[in-house]
Formats: C-alpha cells, structure tokens, sequence
C-alpha cells in the first residue's frame, strides 16, 4: 500500500536514533517511567488506539491487559466487517463485535467502528448473489442500518467508507461503486448518519498522508460532499508507512483537510522495516512514530493516532510483504520496543519502556476513571469575564448505566480567554470515565475540563467543543449551572 522502500543515509540512522532512544535526562516529563500510553494521550485530549484481534483478546491475558493498560481506544481488526458480521444472508453473529465493545465499555475505552463499506472481506452471498443494482443498493442500506443501529451509543466513530480511491485519484472499481455510481459513497455517510446520529463518520483510506492525487481526490471529495450538506465528520489517514518514509508533509495535509471543517485520525499506523530487524532500523522506527505522533499534536483537530495490531506476532505485514514485519510497538513477546518510548515521549512522556507487564504502576484499573494530569502552565483567572459565556451540554446517548455527552463553550466577551478550564457539578453521582478534547479532572462530583495543549485560548466570538463517556446510576441529570475559569456561563 505505500512505495517501495529507500536506504536511510548514515546520518539520518544516527540521529533517529539519538531523537528516539538517547535523549537527556533533562528532557523528561514529570510522568514516571511505567506511565500508560492512554494516560498520556488523554492528559493531551486525544486518543491512542489499537486494533485488537478477537482471538487475541479472549485467548491471552497478557495481550489483553496491554490493550486495556496502554489504549483508550480499540478498533475491531475484523469482528465488524460484513463478512464478519454477516457470513451467510441473515445469518447474524454479533459474538466478537459484542465481545470487543463490552471489553472497551469495562476498560473506559472509546471504539472506532471498522468497517461498513467496503471493496474487501464483502461476504461471498453478496459478491457471488448475481444481485441487480437495486437488490445491492437495498443491501447495503440495510447492512449500514443494521449494524450502526445495533451499537449506537456504544461506538464513537464509524469508518462508514474503506478504501474509495486509486492511487491516481479515480474512483476504484468495485461492487459498489460499478452498480451504484458515485453517490454510494454519500448515501453510505446519510444511511450511517440515519442510524446513529450521535456517530462521527469517517471515510478511511491508505496512501493518502502527503499531498498526492489520491489524498486531492478525497479533498475535493469531503469539499462537495460538505458543501451538499452529507454528513461526514471525519478522514482517516490509514499510515501503513515504511521506514524512513513519512511524508515531509504529513502535517500540512492533516491541516488542509481539517480546514474544511472536518476532524482527522491516523486510523491504522504501522511502521514495516526489512527483517530481521536490529537495533539501528529499531530505532529508525522509533523516530518515524514519533514523526507521525508530533504532526498530529500540531493540528487541532486531529483526535489521536491508533496503531494497527498490538504486537509483531499479530501483524498482517509479513503475510502480504514478503521480507517485511516488525511493524508494531511492541515484538513478538510482548516486550515494547524503541517505537512504544518514542510515542510516550511524543506525548509528553518519558522514554523509559514501561513495565513487562505492560500496564506499570499507573495502569488504569478496569474502572478507568480519567487520570488528572498537570495544569495549564498558568492557573486560569477566576475574576469575572466581561461579556460572559454561555455553555451548551447535550447528551448525544445514552444506555444502561452509560452515556456520551458533547459540551460546547462559547466566550461572549471581546477579549480571549486562556489558559481556560469549564466547570460544573454533577447532581446524580455521575462519573467521566473517557473524554477527548479536553483534560478531564473529577474530584467527588465535581467536573472540570481544562485547556489542552493545542487550544489554549479561546477568542472572543468563539466556540469550543469537547466531549466524554460517564457512568450513571440511578438518573442522568444535566448539571444544573457551568462555570467558565469561574465565571457562571448562561446555559444554551
């Protein structure tokens, strides 16, 4: 899915591996050493997530308490694919999809649905039927509506449509796009938008990182469907990349699309290297994660990065790139490597390898309530706001024992407020156990959500939106008042 690998210059090698695995000691954060990914990426207001493998996650332990250590966020590897799914018309298993959402629902995770639309893994029943367009248009509709419908409230975001493009920029050929045209792919966001409304709905491709033909057609794609009004929240940037080869201008495209009004993710990273590795390409490595990690904390609207399969044993790279692998955070026994420390640092972190259990002394527990982590850089003023500030708060879903809220603030005044945090006091016991967007602290009910670091001011006129999971018990009532850096915002 990317080009064909380049040899690294010796002295591109000696300072990967002096940016990944000899920094200072001075430049380590207060974090300790056996910090979790999840508790670093969460204190950024973003999210770090893993495709998990259904029967990796029920049949080992330790793979499984490194996803729930290390990750507030999962991804289905294959347990949501149709074919999954759906193997024989009208023969439904929900066992492994229900299974990885009950697991993530336990662990205070997020999950990112993969994948309702897609060229590949379609089920033999449909690609062999003989269906007419039609018949496949009718499908497809109700295979979206079936399964966004099931686990609404439960998913966070939908890659509605997989893989759309060719490398030059037309439309692939496949069973959908041949007998539907090109509207598919917008009556595919409507469909998932119609099932679950509260979703954020991304279409995911590989080879789109740099600016390319393949990553313009699907800007100026997301530009018309935008403009008609399709529902469509999010891009996922696949990075299936090879060593030494992220794009120079991985950050500018990031931005570019986020500048249309939409979110983006890097949905499927992974780094494939010639194998067997050694401690010079490890490194290398380690370097390009960090890359990848950086350039989506320098745009806003990136929401987290989720690595694609948890360790080297669980890899697709060796099965489809002969001579490749090695591709993962962590090798075949579980031991992280070099790459797992560069994304700890990348978020903030130490570059100290966490524990071999994988979770270290602050591993969050299966209750996973949000870790409190350090204050903006200066405390935000409590004195009134000139102008005020009014304070939306929606409860986008909810279910037994379990709801997401989206929360927006918006300062009224002239003058720009930061750093800045907004407050409130939750009536009913109600606890945030995973937000994004923002840096969650709760102490007994009460709520605040501070700044993260990329959007530490809030201009006059401007609005601001972030969001969280939270547990209930008896009731859910909306908090009575908010307050923002103390002042009482009116309720919108």
């Amino acid at each position: 899915m990317a080009s064909t690998p380049r040899r690294s210059s010796l002295v591109a090698i000696l300072a990967a591996l002096l940016a990944a695995v000899l920094l200072p000691l001075s430049t380590l954060s207060a974090h300790g050493a056996d910090t979790p990914l999840r508790t670093l990426a969460s204190a950024d207001g973003r999210q770090i997530g893993v495709a998990v493998a259904d029967n990796r996650l029920t049949g080992s332990t330790a793979y499984s308490s490194l996803v729930s250590g290390q990750f507030n966020s999962v991804t289905a590897e294959n347990a949501m694919k149709w074919d999954a799914v759906e193997p024989s018309q009208g023969n439904l298993n929900w066992a492994a999809a229900d299974r990885l959402v009950a697991f993530a629902r336990a662990n205070g995770q997020v999950v990112r649905g993969h994948t309702l639309a897609w060229h590949s893994q379609v089920p033999g029943w449909i690609t062999n039927g003989g269906f007419g367009a039609a018949q496949l248009r009718t499908l497809l509709q109700q295979h979206i509506a079936t399964e966004a419908g099931r686990y609404a409230g439960k998913v966070y975001a939908w890659d509605v449509v997989n893989e759309a493009f060719n490398d030059n920029g037309t439309r692939r050929s496949s069973i959908w796009q041949d007998n539907l045209g090109d509207g598919w792919i917008a009556d595919s966001l409507t469909w998932a938008h119609q099932a679950d409304p509260a979703a954020k709905l991304y279409i995911n491709d590989y080879s789109i990182e740099g600016v390319n033909a393949k990553s313009t057609a699907l800007y100026d794609l997301v530009k018309s469907l935008k403009q008609q009004g399709v529902p469509i929240d999010g891009i996922g940037f696949q990075a299936h990349l090879v060593l030494g080869q992220v794009p120079s201008d991985l950050k500018a495209n990031l931005q570019r699309f986020a500048d249309l009004g939409v979110d983006v993710a890097i949905t499927e990273l992974d780094v494939r290297m010639q194998t067997p590795s050694n401690a010079t390409t490890l490194a290398s490595q380690a370097e390009d994660y960090r890359k990848v990690i950086t350039a989506c904390r320098a745009v806003a609207r990136c929401v987290g990065v989720t690595v694609w399969g948890l360790d080297d044993a669980d890899s697709w790279v060796p099965g489809v790139f002969s001579g490749y692998g090695a591709a993962t955070l962590y090798d075949e026994n579980l031991q992280a490597k070099p790459a797992w420390a560069a994304v700890a640092a990348a978020f903030g972190g130490s570059t100290a390898s966490p524990s071999p259990s994988g979770s270290g002394s602050g591993s969050p527990s299966s209750s996973a309530s949000p870790s409190p982590s350090a204050p903006p850089s200066s405390s935000p003023s409590s004195s009134p706001l000139p102008g005020g500030c009014t304070v939306a708060y929606r409860i986008a879903n909810q279910w037994t024992g379990g709801f997401t809220a989206d929360v927006t603030v918006t300062n009224k005044g002239t003058s720009a407020i930061g750093p800045w945090q907004v407050g409130w006091q939750f009536g009913a016991g109600q606890q945030v156990t995973q937000g994004w967007s923002a840096v969650f602290t709760q102490s007994g009910s009460a709520v605040t959500a501070a700044n993260p670091s990329w959007a530490t001011s809030l201009a006059p006129g401007a609005s601001y939106g972030f969001g969280f999971n939270g547990s209930w018990g008896t009731s859910n009532p909306v908090p009575a008042s908010f307050t923002l850096n103390g002042t009482v915002c009116t309720t919108a």
